[in-house]
């Protein structure tokens, strides 16, 4: 049997070397909007199908054409969640989150599943961040929920993107919009792709989002949504804007932001990459979902969040050259030679861990010239050799691999001692660093 060397279509492996990024991130993107007031929700990975189907929209490519759905042993159908805000909110409801004491604030960093075509920084298996907020209707909720993001981007020193801002209306004024928009797009029926013309009648909003050519060129003379807004979106739609000049946060309208999802009404928005080599490509978005929580079941709850993609942002931020801090390195490596010494060696690094510092020592029997190449490998801050010798006397020499320079130290204070030695270090590293 050949062994099986190569992970699935569209997924992505990370790595040791580079989980610490995923890790940094996600810490940065759940603290970020904690201190909005949104804490974490975790929920399956997988759900019923109908959820998808009622929430997201039947006629979305995402419900038509990329959700990994499946039958389990009990015939029911179930689907790999495809985004996060229909199960987010399948939860609030299921346990009574949504009762009272509104609005409900809900944050999340999970994977989720499309079968679609890899793109860039986009997988098959894809980790997003989002927030959900439920039973906020005025624009201020709108306002604060795209200051969160820009708040996050701020945060990991995330420049050259920007915000594009569309409304597109509540159901009713949409009906105007959709029946302008129909008419327009059959008069072009010989020029659009095949699923186009499955939407042009379903859905023709979903047209403005193909990414086909010559679909594009058509769409970009199609009418413009917020020329047919009633007052009531209008006047939503203009609160938003002012609340986000009074934030100093930059933005464009961008009448032809429709987004993926059914549920969107009024405001959508999307964020998006300017650096040269990405330029254009969405890092994420999300809007306003009025309608989502009475489509699933439940009392009418005016409801938005967003959903960022984790490795989209990171794609941003190798290109941009930002900054993401490492995890410490190995503070002390101990070696030992002897059965003696490897007791005390595991002794000693088990009291450095329990005052929270890094150590390691040798578990595979390795030779000190060996365990010394490993240490270096790991990157070790310091090291220290257990013998005979020191075991006797009670007392080894401290290496700072960086500087070469040894210092004696008792073995019975030293977790002690060595911690005072590595935060004095680290301080005085810090002062340099900003002298």
């Amino acid at each position: 049997m050949a062994l099986i060397t190569q992970a699935p279509r569209g997924t992505n492996d990370v790595l040791p070397d580079k989980s610490y990024e995923y890790q940094y991130v996600e810490r940065v993107a759940l603290e970020t909007a904690l201190n909005y007031g949104y804490k974490e929700i975790r929920v399956p990975v997988f759900e019923h199908t109908e959820l998808f189907e009622r929430g997201v929209g039947d006629t979305t490519d995402v419900v038509q054409k990329e959700m990994y759905t499946f039958f389990d042993k009990g015939g029911r159908s179930i689907t790999l969640r495809p985004e996060g805000t229909a199960g987010v909110a399948r939860a609030c409801m299921e346990h009574g989150l949504l009762g009272d004491a509104l609005p409900r604030k809900v944050s999340y960093a999970f994977t989720c599943y499309r079968y679609d075509k890899p793109q860039t920084g986009r997988y098959r298996e894809y980790t997003t961040f989002g927030v959900e907020c439920f039973g906020a209707a005025p624009p201020a909720a709108d306002a604060e929920v795209i200051a969160l993001a820009a708040e996050y981007f701020s945060s990991l020193s995330m420049t050259n993107y920007r915000i594009e801002l569309n409304s597109i209306g509540c159901p009713e004024c949409r009906k105007v919009y959709l029946e302008q928009l129909r008419a327009y797009f059959a008069g072009h029926s010989g020029e659009l792709c095949g699923t186009c013309l499955g939407r042009l009648e379903k859905n023709p909003m979903r047209i403005l989002d193909c990414k086909s050519p010559v679909c594009a060129a058509i769409a970009e003379k199609s009418p413009v949504v917020t020329d047919f807004l009633c007052e009531d979106c209008k006047a939503h739609f203009d609160g938003v804007q002012a609340l986000l000049q009074a934030m100093d946060i930059p933005y464009v309208i961008n009448p032809r932001v429709v987004r993926g999802l059914d549920y969107y009404t009024r405001t959508v928005f999307e964020f998006v990459s300017e650096l040269p080599k990405l330029e254009g490509l969405a890092l994420g978005g999300g809007g306003r979902y009025d309608g989502l929580i009475e489509e699933l079941g439940g009392a009418h709850t005016p409801s938005l969040g967003f959903g960022l993609g984790i490795e989209r942002v990171l794609l941003h931020l190798r290109e941009l050259g930002a900054y993401i801090p490492e995890p410490e390195p190995c503070a002390v490596y101990i070696a030992n030679r002897g059965e003696e010494a490897l007791v005390q060696a595991a002794k000693l690094a088990n009291e450095l861990r329990s005052e929270g510092l890094s150590a390691q020592f040798d578990i595979v029997g390795r030779s000190l010239k060996s365990q010394m190449k490993y240490a270096d490998k790991l990157g070790a801050r310091f090291t220290l050799v257990l013998g005979e010798e020191e075991l006797q006397t009670r007392c080894a020499k401290l290496k700072d691999m960086r500087t070469g320079t040894e210092e004696a130290i008792a073995l019975e204070d030293f977790a002690d001692t060595f911690a005072q030695i590595w935060f004095r270090l680290a301080e005085e590293e810090m002062l340099a660093e900003f002298a």
